[in-house]
């Protein structure tokens, strides 16, 4: 029992694992939510520049973080770009690489595992892991609702080492174009992503149960 305690909760931390890559990934990809936000918050009018060209600088940002898209140097078509932005990008294409590799190898080993646990109606990760994907969101959402600033400057402290994620309009406007207010967004849609894992995981422990306990009752 507390082997399978045990594996069960190395399985759940896997799946959380999972779903927070593929939450980021999955908002990543979905530009949709910043060309709602190119109007929602007048970056027009705030920054000078034609949708057009915010859009084409966005998506050259994008491309560069996407490995299918294979883009090697980045290089905005409007935008000049001072060492150290470059040096920034570099570091968050990294972390970006990173997550969509994790999130590959962690589906993968999830969905194997998982289903030698299903085949053995052993359904304790699927518990775990909405208990996972409830919790978490709703504590950094808190967090973030509570004092987005703070939370933002602390990720970066996180995350990097040097302050080049500071930038100077005057020598990279690309941060014209990339307001606060638009990685706050980010930020909710992948705990929103994250929280629906929940409900999903949680969902499919339900009726597994529901299912093996009506099957228990009819060989009684």
């Amino acid at each position: 029992m507390k082997k399978r305690t045990l594996t069960n909760l190395l399985l759940s931390l896997i799946g959380f694992l999972f779903l927070a890559c593929l939450s980021v990934v999955l908002v990543l990809n979905l530009r949709c939510i910043y060309y709602f936000d190119i109007g929602y918050l007048n970056l027009e009018n705030e920054t000078g520049y034609t949708e057009e060209v915010i859009r084409e600088n966005y998506d050259a940002l994008i491309d560069y973080n996407l490995l299918t898209k294979g883009v090697k140097e980045l290089e905005f078509p409007d935008f000049p770009m001072s060492d150290n932005a470059a040096t920034h990008f570099k570091e968050v294409k990294q972390i970006f690489v990173a997550i969509q590799i994790l999130c590959i190898v962690t589906g993968v080993l999830f969905l194997v595992l998982l289903v030698r646990k299903l085949m053995h109606r052993d359904y304790g990760s699927l518990k775990l892991l909405s208990i996972l994907t409830f919790l978490i969101p709703i504590v950094l959402g808190i967090c973030m609702f509570l004092n987005w600033d703070t939370f933002f400057v602390r990720f970066h402290e996180l995350f990097f080492n040097n302050d080049y994620w500071l930038f100077n309009p005057v020598t990279d406007p690309v941060i014209l174009i990339l307001p606060d207010e638009f990685f706050y967004h980010c930020a909710a849609a992948i705990l929103l992503f994250l929280f629906l894992g929940g409900i999903i995981s949680g969902g499919v422990y339900r009726l597994l149960t529901r299912k093996y306990r009506k099957e228990k009752s009819l060989h009684r």
